[in-house]
């Protein structure tokens, strides 16, 4: 059942007696890492999660900010990557429709879907199946829910081989009076079980959720749901309804655990008891035992606390959406989750007890790999002798290639709310009747994280922050989902602590309260752990959304501008070489490394650009801005000439003073960006760049990308390179995939 002899013995304190088969069952998922979080939880109390604008922090079923005028957004982030691994079509739908139950349990209707996706190789037959089954899932399922799927991104690399990560995020849109808790309350209050029949799929997920993966993990497709949109469209707008007739004292998802879980959480931080009658829920297969009733993660089902004069007119609208309503339970005072069958009381537990797992503080050892990274020798790397092939190799290899054949699976304009579609730095959405929009991003990096967790865990945070100031959004706040090996192993317990630690570190100093999130642990198999991937999904507000900005170039003659810190194009470099590469995509692809250690964010210096560039956006000077990652500045430049279908020239000598051209074009020192303005403009954009480092680059127009006498390509091939099918099996000519 997933419990240490340690586990047990304080079960047997706690009860004051053995516990029977159901009761030990009902600790065994409560206790579980992925409901109890006992490993990470004497570590996420050190984010920040108080700001200006939020309302709900850690603690309820999302995180809410306030956006203005009196509306507000629930958003949160989870995952699901051991379902995904063995059942990969059913395991990423059914991760999208917990996400959304999360938020409408805030009294929100879900208003945009994103993801974030690792896999290993594509060179790989598995990889390759989990890949396309994963999309085809989020897509299934978003699809017909009826949220748009706006943004997220994926990367492959040979750690996530066997272990793919499937992150999935939603946000939801409120007023911030129509707010809903999961507190229960009121004895005699009724318990109703609302959505769909109760099923055996997914018995002790939340265990199997808690396990490495090994080769027996295939026998446990059973614990993975399955999902049904269609049933969970009728779910949101009947619970929406319901919320807005002021008939539902609390709201709550049924999610890992079942009834359980939900029923224990909603009793402890109610105060009060909950009696369930197993034998009054509704089944999709017969001879269920109470046990299996009450572990159950059957999909599309909502547990409400609802006053008994009400109670009628909510089973009526029940059965007008089409859904399951019954009647299984109440409140009580007594503080137990008591679990009744046919009268007679089968178990019984504290709520507290089960909402209250054990907490573990492990020991902390720097993995020996860290201290045998050395700085790399750039001398020891061949130089280029084409670099516009390794340009287009760089465009076409699957981690910088377009992502365009997984977004147009899905439906991102459902709802007609989306005014930046997927393939910018970040999705904007409008909120209707009103000129305010807010815009949301995901990002990890976790090779990063592996070369240097503390400053990987930093640079995750400050890369979704320059991801929304490029479309003009002020960053307000994080959900995260912390991906990490096993919290047992010293020094993987070390990667989780020091992520924490750098993230912590960027969320104070960028303003970005973590406000929600989820621990995912034991993303294991035999072959060893995942990198240390902690996901950062950032959302921020927009006065008007319709002024905003994107990458794609829009005119021709337009000046192009790097802002910030780039010390290969502006000719001096306090950063070594080796540094610059260190981790670098460029490394990974051309050289087939993974070493170094790569460059720190300055956070205080990042957030001062970014600002500006955020600045510049608000005020309508600039409408084309880009942040400068993955592949370095000049990938980021090819990035804008092929989403603007308008080349670049700078026919100027490149100043690079005492550093190796391949370095300068391709490395990666984080907190910069590339903007774009008429030539009428230039002047006003000099005045604004007062006190910040900048350097033109180029001019848009024609048909080439041209920088000095080191690169010279057709638009068009870089097009070529950077839109194949991201779903080909093989590797670019010459490339090296993960």
């Amino acid at each position: 059942m997933g419990l240490s002899d340690f586990e047990y013995d304080r079960i047997l304190e706690l009860m004051g007696r053995p516990p029977n088969f159901l009761e030990l069952s009902l600790f065994s998922v409560m206790w579980s890492e992925h409901c109890g979080y006992k490993n990470s939880r004497p570590l996420l109390g050190r984010f920040p999660n108080k700001g200006t604008r939020v309302v709900q922090g850690p603690g309820e079923n999302a995180g809410v900010v306030e956006v203005g005028d009196g509306w507000a957004l629930a958003f949160k982030m989870e995952s699901h990557n051991h379902p995904s691994a063995v059942e990969p079509y059913e395991g990423a739908a059914t991760g999208v429709g917990g996400i959304i139950r999360d938020i409408l349990a805030m009294g929100a209707r879900p208003v945009a879907l994103l993801d974030s996706l690792r896999f290993g190789p594509l060179e790989e037959e598995r990889n390759r199946y989990l890949f396309r089954e994963v999309v085809r899932g989020i897509g299934g399922y978003g699809n017909a829910v009826g949220v748009p799927t706006v943004g997220g991104e994926v990367e492959f690399a040979r750690a996530y081989s066997g272990n793919p990560l499937v992150n999935a995020m939603c946000i939801g849109l409120i007023r911030i009076e129509d707010l809903v808790r999961s507190s229960a309350t009121g004895d005699g209050n009724l318990v109703v079980l609302l959505g769909s029949k109760t099923g055996r799929d997914g018995i002790h997920g939340a265990t199997f959720a808690s396990d490495e993966l090994t080769d027996e993990s295939e026998s446990k497709r059973s614990n993975v749901q399955v999902g049904d949109p269609f049933c969970e469209k009728m779910l949101i707008e009947c619970c929406l309804k319901l919320l807005d007739e002021d008939l539902l004292v609390s709201l709550q998802d049924l999610g890992a655990a079942g009834i359980t879980s939900s029923a224990s959480e909603m009793a402890a931080k109610g105060g009060v008891g909950i009696e369930i009658e197993t034998d009054r829920v509704p089944l999709r297969e017969s001879g269920m035992e109470p046990t299996e009733v009450m572990i159950s993660e059957s999909q599309e089902r909502m547990l409400a606390v609802v006053e008994p004069e009400k109670i009628e007119d909510v089973l009526y609208l029940a059965e007008r959406y089409e859904l399951v309503g019954a009647v299984v339970g109440r409140v009580a005072g007594h503080g137990d989750l008591r679990v009744i069958h046919h009268g007679e009381v089968v178990g019984t537990v504290p709520a507290e007890f089960l909402a209250d797992a054990p907490v573990y503080e492990r020991d902390v050892v720097r993995p020996n790999y860290l201290d045998e990274l050395q700085e790399l020798t750039v001398d020891e790397l061949p130089g280029p002798e084409d670099y516009n092939a390794v340009l287009l190799r760089m465009l076409g290899h699957p981690n910088l290639r377009s992502r365009r054949a997984i977004f147009t699976q899905y439906d991102h304009q459902v709802g007609t709310d989306t005014v930046v579609l997927p393939g910018a730095d970040a999705a904007v959405m409008r909120i209707k009747g009103t000129k305010l929009g807010f815009a949301a991003t995901t990002d990890g990096r976790g090779r990063h994280c592996y070369l240097d967790p503390r400053g990987g865990g930093a640079a995750t945070v400050a890369e979704a922050y320059r991801n929304l100031s490029c479309v003009g959004a002020e960053p307000v706040a994080v959900t995260d989902c912390l991906n990490f090996g096993s919290p047992e192993k010293p020094d993987g317990y070390y990667q989780l602590a020091e992520c924490i630690k750098g993230m912590s570190e960027a969320c104070e100093v960028l303003g970005t309260p973590v406000v929600s999130g989820n621990v995912s642990l034991y993303n294991e198999t035999d072959s060893g752990a995942i990198y240390p991937t902690p996901t950062v999904g950032m959302v921020g507000v927009m006065k008007d959304v319709n002024i905003h900005a994107t990458p794609a170039f829009k005119r021709e003659g337009d000046r192009v501008v790097v802002i910030g810190k780039t010390p290969p194009l502006l000719g001096e470099s306090m950063t070594s070489e080796g540094d610059l590469l260190a981790g670098s995509e460029y490394l990974e692809i051309i050289h087939g490394k993974t070493a170094g250690l790569p460059v720190r964010s300055d956070l205080a210096a990042e957030k001062k650009v970014a600002d500006l560039v955020r600045e510049l956006v608000e005020s309508g000077l600039v409408d084309t801005a880009h942040d400068v990652s993955s592949g370095g500045v000049v990938v980021c430049l090819a990035e804008m000439v092929i989403e603007g279908g308008i080349g670049l020239g700078y026919d100027g000598e490149v100043e690079i003073e005492e550093m190796r051209a391949d370095v300068a074009l391709f490395g990666e020192e984080s907190g910069a960006f590339v903007v774009a303005v008429p030539e009428e403009c230039w002047n006003d954009l000099q005045d604004a760049l007062v006190g910040f480092a900048y350097r033109v680059v180029g001019t848009t127009g024609g048909d080439r990308f041209k920088i000095g006498d080191l690169i010279d390509v057709k638009s068009s091939d870089l097009k070529k390179a950077y839109e194949r099918d991201l779903f080909e099996t093989h590797a670019p000519e010459g490339g090296h995939i993960g």
